[in-house]
């Protein structure tokens, strides 16, 4: 049995820093975990928990990694070498002093004010494990943080980040066979590359910013082309290029995102990804979502209304992007390794310049602005370019973007 089982592997349950401060509370020397006898004694603040002072000293109650909280213990501010862990402990206990009318400068804390620092430390500590999973999944050049200044909620309930759409029972993809042959698919593309191929011209200039108008479907070269993965027309495929930021609105818009850097107009910024069903699938979750007063579902309407993407319990970072009827991102219809035109791959360019640190929105009632674009021509159906009715199957609920006061109702 033993032989058999020889190649077999399981997940540790528990971190590096997990198995670490067990090493050393035991007082075992492990070379891979990097612990020695100099340094069974090193141990790690997890998270502070009360505060007060003593002779003018400042003391703080600390949970240390790898121990219960009955083992906690008070420690002077010298012994404590967590600079990033003190900073948010001291502007989470102004926040309480202010919020109870306390002086700044008060010797120690009341009961509620240390419940709410000790619930303030857990979800942050809950924060940071959500934001590594999540990185973790993604892979990606663009990080994901996570920010909760508003209430003590922690990460969402029933949803698991995933790195590429999920199928549904009843969701068949078939990949595609062929590619394109070029070499260099910007500079010398045989037979106008993968967009000629299907009668399309070329969506992305050198800097793979998008030169097409929505509503013109997009087609990148795929896993079967001769080209590399440095090509000019790979770009949904890379994924998230830039640090974003998912965090607590203060307006009772629950999450949102933010990016953390600057983004170009017509620069790719993310995929709507989730749970691929059949319409009818999407009609029955639709009558539950209505009840809960939310919904994710998007309808793959580019010529058949025959496939809904559900982001409500499998998604990306596009679940948490907010509606504005003024939006600065724009959504298109791309293929890449599946050419059925039922099955577009979402994908969100940026509508205008954002700065950073800026909202990410986009208009859950899409329209095209026929204007704003490189290309004069565009498809007169329609119903092509993914823009029949809402793409988001609405409740009847009011907008609450917050440009100029806005209360519409989204259907």
């Amino acid at each position: 049995m033993a032989q058999d089982l020889k190649d077999c592997r399981v997940s540790c349950k528990l971190s590096w820093e997990d198995l670490q401060a067990l090493c050393r509370r035991e007082r075992l020397v492990c070379k891979q975990l990097s612990v020695t006898k100099s340094n069974f004694n090193d141990y790690e603040v997890e998270y502070l928990c009360n505060y007060k002072k003593h002779k003018g000293r400042e003391f703080f109650l600390v949970k240390w990694k790898g121990y219960t909280e009955s083992e906690n213990t008070w420690e002077p501010l010298k012994n404590l070498k967590c600079p990033i862990l003190l900073h948010q402990f001291r502007q989470d206990m102004k926040t309480a002093l202010l919020q109870t009318n306390k002086p700044l400068e008060s010797e120690s804390l009341s009961a509620p004010i240390v419940s709410f620092l000790l619930q303030r430390a857990k979800q942050r500590k809950k924060l940071q494990k959500w934001e590594d999973l999540m990185n973790q999944t993604c892979k990606q050049k663009g990080h994901i943080f996570v920010c909760n200044e508003v209430d003590l909620n922690g990460p969402p309930k029933n949803f698991t980040y995933i790195n590429e759409n999920k199928l549904g029972k009843g969701v068949n993809v078939n990949p595609v066979t062929v590619g394109c042959e070029c070499d260099d698919c910007f500079s010398q593309p045989v037979d106008g590359c993968c967009p000629g191929l299907l009668k399309h011209r070329r969506a992305y200039n050198g800097s793979r910013q998008v030169k097409v108008m929505p509503g013109v479907p997009i087609y990148e070269c795929n896993s079967k082309c001769r080209c590399g993965p440095d090509c000019a027309n790979r770009v949904v495929q890379k994924g998230i290029q830039y640090d974003l930021c998912i965090f607590k609105t203060a307006n009772g818009r629950g999450w949102g995102v933010r990016t953390l850097q600057r983004i170009y107009k017509n620069s790719f910024v993310m995929e709507y990804l989730g749970e691929i069903i059949t319409t009818e699938e999407a009609e029955r979750r639709g009558v539950v979502y209505d009840k809960q007063g939310v919904t994710y579902l998007f309808d793959l309407d580019y010529v058949d209304d025959v496939y809904t993407i559900d982001a409500a319990h499998y998604g990306n970072i596009s679940h948490f992007v907010n509606h504005s009827c003024d939006p600065n991102l724009q959504v298109y219809n791309v293929f890449i390794d599946n050419l059925d035109e039922r099955l577009p791959r979402i994908a969100f360019f940026a509508k205008r310049g954002i700065k950073a640190g800026e909202e990410l929105t986009f208009d859950y009632k899409m329209t095209v602005d026929p204007i704003d674009a490189e290309s004069s021509k565009m498809d007169s159906e329609f119903s092509r370019a993914g823009i029949k009715g809402s793409p988001i199957k609405q409740i009847h609920m009011e907008c609450k973007c917050g440009v100029n006061n806005c209360r519409k109702y989204l259907f």
